[in-house]
Parts: structure tokens; C-alpha cells; sequence
């Protein structure tokens, strides 16, 4: 088996490579981020740790100039005149949810917090189980790839500058106190009112610890009367997050391929799994998707700032950010991005490939302390092309 999957690669290493190298477009980027995670999860079952470090640089290319690519066409795609976007959060909902609600038949959308499209390639077989996968896809995320962003993007279906504009108590930049994503529902009920979908009957859950998941298990039989039911799913972000805070999680999850079987373990014994499991035979549509990934950094880029500078590592906004330009993709002005500006004059910089922000003050203890820990923020492959499945009842 395992040889079969080395020579198999060694000959599509060549296709991929070519088409790295042809210039390609969202579209093809998408089936391409696809082609290598096939091979990453088929290199986990080689024992050839030399093909499996040959696959590494492949992929580590891809995102070299898959951040090239993203610096290109950004600022174009996310303006509301562009003829040419690929679909990302704000779209996510008018162009691949709304479009699968069917009168008598419940649509439910679970919105897992920080799934990356290889860890949904893990927990896919356990889906696969109780349902039928119509359609596998995968679209952007904005920038910073950070819930408070993309998520509050996803349920207003605007672009963080608009929902600022529109919603000028809800939206709260980094500095500011208070939670950043308390406001969903009420977006997403704004959304389908400019979209005139008044008529729909929707429920929204959030589950942010076990306790919710359980409520979640004994009241899921009551949303099959809704038209839509969006269950918000934080674990898999709690993860990315305490693994910063907690050596045991360093411990647990050190790279790709434990960080896809602690997802996959987590979903098989999830309230989630087991509350999706008892629906699973009514007649019903089931998309999961997720609002950014997150990729393992491993290269430390030094940034200075001032007091205002926000603690995220893979983006930075503030006023007097000097950096590397090389290093980052910045928006001195950050309408081009789409994004509110915190400050006057503050501009934006998201880190790119594996990098990761530090400032000058204790730089070897925190470049330190966070290499190799999974942070999402900025420009990757794994951060921005992330799944939206469509399922349906066996």
C-alpha cells in the first residue's frame, strides 16, 4: 500500500507542480488546496518520511505563492463592484445556504468555529454515516480569518466595514471591551429581511461548552419544525486557542496529523455527533461549514507598534506598525480590505505562509513559546479555503 501511495505521488507531484506554476485562479486554487490534502492524508499512511518531507515542500510552496495570489486579487474581490470573487463569508449564506431551503423539508447548517478542510476530510466518514454527501465544496474566508470577523460576516452577509456602518453599537473592534460575536442573530435576521426572506422561519443555537451541547441533544427534535436552524459549534477554536495556553494540549497536539485525529475523536463524542445522529432519518438537508481555519506557524517575523496594537498573532492593526513589508500583506488604508479603521490612520498587516507576529520585548520567549502552535489571523491556504458540505438524509 504504502509504495503504491509514493509512486502514485512522485507522479502527480509533477501535475501539481505544473500547476502551481500556471498562474491558477480562485477556482483552481480551491481544487488544488483539494489535491494536496488527498496526498497529505495518503502520506500519513506511508512510512517514507523522505516523501512525506518532498510532499511538506510542495506544500509549502503552494502556500508561497498562494499568498502572492491572495495579495494580487484581494482588494478587487471584495469590492462590491467585482465581477469576478470567488464566494466568501459575506456570500457564504445568499449563495450556498439560502438557495437549499425547501418548504416542509428542515435545513440545518452546523457552523463548526475553526474547521480546516483536511479536518473535515476526518470527520467526513462519521458523517458519512448517517448521511448522504451531495456536494463538497470549499470557499474564502476574509481577512483576518478571526471569527469576530468572518462570522459576524457570514450572518450579516456584509463586510465588516458595512456591518460597522450598519450596526454601529454591535460591531467592537479588537481593543474594545465586551464580546465580538454576540450579535449573529440578530444579523442574520437583518440579512434575510434585505434579502426578503421574511417568510423564513430560522432558529439560531450557539454551543460554547457542554452544557449547551446537551441542551442542544434534548431539544433537536423540536427545530424540524423550522425552515432553517444555524447551530453555532465553537469547540474545535476552544482547541487552537488552549493550545497556546495549556503544554498539555502542545503535547496532544504537535502537528497536522494529531491536530486531524483530536477532531475527529472530539466530533465521534460530541453533543453535536449525537444530536445530528437522532435526526438523521427525517427527511432533512444538513450543510456544515465553518468560518476560518488555522495553520501551524513556525517562523517569527518581528513587528513595532504602539499600545494600541492588537495581541492576535497572525494580523496586527494599530497606527505605527512598522514591519518587514516583505513579511506580511498590508492595507495602509483598510476600506480596501473592507475592514472599519480602529483608529485614524491605522492600518492593517496579516502574516503570511507559517509566519507569526512578535513584538521587539521578550521576542525570544514568545517566538518561542508560540512556534508550532496552530493561529489563524492571517494569509494561508489552510486559514482561508475552508468547507461548505451539503448532506441529506440517507
Amino acid at each position: 500500500m504504502a509504495e503504491n501511495t509514493t509512486s502514485a505521488y512522485q507522479q502527480e507531484f509533477r501535475n501539481l507542480f505544473m500547476a502551481l506554476n500556471s498562474n491558477p485562479d480562485h477556482t483552481e486554487w480551491m481544487d488544488l488546496y483539494k489535491k494536496l490534502v488527498y496526498w497529505e492524508l495518503e502520506m500519513e499512511k506511508s512510512d517514507s518520511p523522505e516523501m512525506r518531507e518532498v510532499f511538506q515542500s510542495q506544500k509549502n510552496e503552494a502556500n508561497t505563492e498562494f499568498f502572492k495570489f491572495v495579495s494580487r486579487n484581494y482588494a478587487s474581490w471584495v469590492n462590491p463592484k467585482s465581477a469576478d470573487a470567488p464566494i466568501m463569508s459575506h456570500t457564504l449564506l445568499r449563495h450556498k445556504i439560502l438557495p437549499h431551503i425547501e418548504k416542509g423539508k428542515p435545513l440545518f447548517v452546523a457552523l463548526i468555529d475553526n474547521l480546516r478542510y483536511d479536518q473535515w476530510k476526518t470527520i467526513q466518514p462519521i458523517f458519512a454515516e448517517s448521511f448522504r454527501i451531495q456536494e463538497e465544496e470549499t470557499f474564502y474566508s476574509i481577512l483576518p480569518t478571526a471569527t469576530q470577523y468572518c462570522r459576524n460576516a457570514i450572518f450579516a452577509g456584509m463586510m465588516p466595514l458595512d456591518i460597522e456602518k450598519h450596526f454601529p453599537q454591535e460591531w467592537k473592534n479588537d481593543d474594545e471591551e465586551g464580546g465580538k460575536n454576540l450579535h449573529e442573530e440578530e444579523f442574520l435576521k437583518t440579512q434575510l429581511k434585505r434579502l426578503s426572506r421574511n417568510d423564513i422561519k430560522y432558529s439560531y443555537t450557539k454551543v460554547v461548552n457542554h452544557h449547551d451541547g446537551q441542551k442542544l441533544v434534548d431539544n433537536i427534535h423540536n427545530l424540524l419544525e423550522n425552515d432553517i436552524n444555524i447551530i453555532v459549534y465553537n469547540f474545535v477554536d476552544m482547541l487552537s486557542h488552549a493550545r497556546t495556553e495549556m503544554e498539555v494540549l502542545k503535547e496532544l497536539a504537535s502537528d497536522e496529523a494529531s491536530y486531524r485525529s483530536i477532531t475527529a475523536s472530539w466530533f465521534e463524542h460530541s453533543p453535536l455527533h449525537q444530536a445530528l445522529r437522532k435526526i438523521a432519518d427525517k427527511p432533512l438537508t444538513l450543510i456544515v461549514a465553518t468560518d476560518h481555519g488555522s495553520v501551524r506557524v513556525k517562523t517569527p517575523y518581528k513587528v513595532i507598534g504602539d499600545k494600541q496594537t492588537t495581541s492576535n498573532l497572525r494580523y496586527k492593526h494599530g497606527r505605527n506598525l512598522n514591519y518587514e513589508p516583505k513579511d506580511v500583506l498590508a492595507f495602509r488604508d483598510p476600506k480596501e480590505a473592507g475592514l472599519p479603521s480602529p483608529t485614524v490612520n491605522s492600518s492593517f498587516i496579516f502574516a503570511k505562509e507559517d509566519g507569526y507576529l512578535c513584538y521587539p520585548n521578550n521576542y525570544s520567549y514568545y517566538s518561542n513559546y508560540y512556534k508550532n502552535t496552530f493561529q489563524h489571523g492571517g494569509v494561508s491556504i489552510e486559514e482561508m479555503i475552508v468547507p461548505v458540505v451539503r448532506m441529506t438524509n440517507k
